[in-house]
This record gives structure tokens, C-alpha cells and sequence, in this order.
């Protein structure tokens, strides 16, 4: 018999987020989705871009993350883009909404699709200013630079 293979799935990350914020403690967390919503993340079809988390009524939403349909899978407008429900234990959340009432903000960073079930790895992080985003762009910069001339030498 030949061995099953495992399918290879998506990585789906928010790469604005470390840009945006101080990224301090992360925690993952699970997701509330339908059969639908599973297998088109597991294709790698949604993205986390302007994605955030909220503390509605003592529970964890996702609010704005993103979930497109293919040809197998169809998805309404409005089913791409609802607000899903993060599953955490009490402790957990009990310190995110410490956290929050800190002034700090709850980012996804990545949707982990490798295991059985879908999570998301949130951060707690606080928004950098514009002046520190320069300051990476510049570091970013000169960094290419150095390696492009000891490339050259």
C-alpha cells in the first residue's frame, strides 16, 4: 500500500503586521470556520491584510481577514469577509483583554493551515510611529546596500 501524502498547504501570513506594530507576546489561537472556509485556507485562498482582532462580549472576533473562493469552492460576498469567532481558553483571555485595556493592540500575524485544525497566531503589539517606520526603511535600505557591494567585490 502506498503511504498517504500529506497536502501541502499555504503559508498565509500578514506581512504588515511587524511594519505596523511592536510585536511583543504571541498566542495562537483557534477559528471558528465552516467545511467551505477550511479547504479554500488550506489552498492558501484569503489573506489577513487590515485584519484585526477584537473583545466583543468577553469573546475573540476576527474582524476583516478575508477567505476567496475558487472553482470548487464558492463563497458570497459576504461570507468572504464576516467576522469569525477565535477560540482561546479563559486565562488567555483574560490577559489579552489585560492587554488591551493597557492600550495595546491584538494582531494576527499568520494562519497556521499545517495540522488538522486552522489557527491563528495573534501578537500583542503596540502601533509603531512614523518616524520608526522611516527609521526600518532606511536600516533596510543601507543593509542592502552593504550586501550588494560585498557581492560585487
Amino acid at each position: 500500500m502506498a503511504k498517504k501524502q500529506k497536502p501541502t498547504t499555504k503559508k498565509i501570513t500578514n506581512r504588515r503586521a511587524s511594519f505596523d506594530y511592536q510585536l511583543g507576546d504571541d498566542l495562537v489561537a483557534g477559528i471558528s470556520l465552516n467545511g467551505r472556509e477550511t479547504k479554500a485556507l488550506r489552498l492558501g485562498h484569503g489573506h489577513l491584510r487590515g485584519s484585526y482582532v477584537i473583545i466583543r462580549n468577553d469573546e475573540l472576533w476576527l474582524v476583516n481577514a478575508t477567505i476567496t473562493g475558487f472553482n470548487g469552492v464558492t463563497l458570497t460576498e459576504a461570507e468572504q469577509v464576516q467576522d469569525r469567532k477565535l477560540l482561546v481558553k479563559k486565562r488567555e483571555l483574560a490577559s489579552l483583554i489585560e492587554a488591551k485595556k493597557q492600550g495595546k493592540s491584538l494582531v494576527p500575524v499568520e494562519l497556521l493551515t499545517g495540522s488538522r485544525y486552522i489557527k491563528l497566531r495573534l501578537a500583542v503589539g503596540t502601533g509603531k510611529k512614523r518616524y520608526d517606520k522611516r527609521d526600518v526603511i532606511q536600516k533596510r535600505d543601507q543593509d542592502r546596500a552593504n550586501q550588494r557591494e560585498l557581492k560585487n567585490r
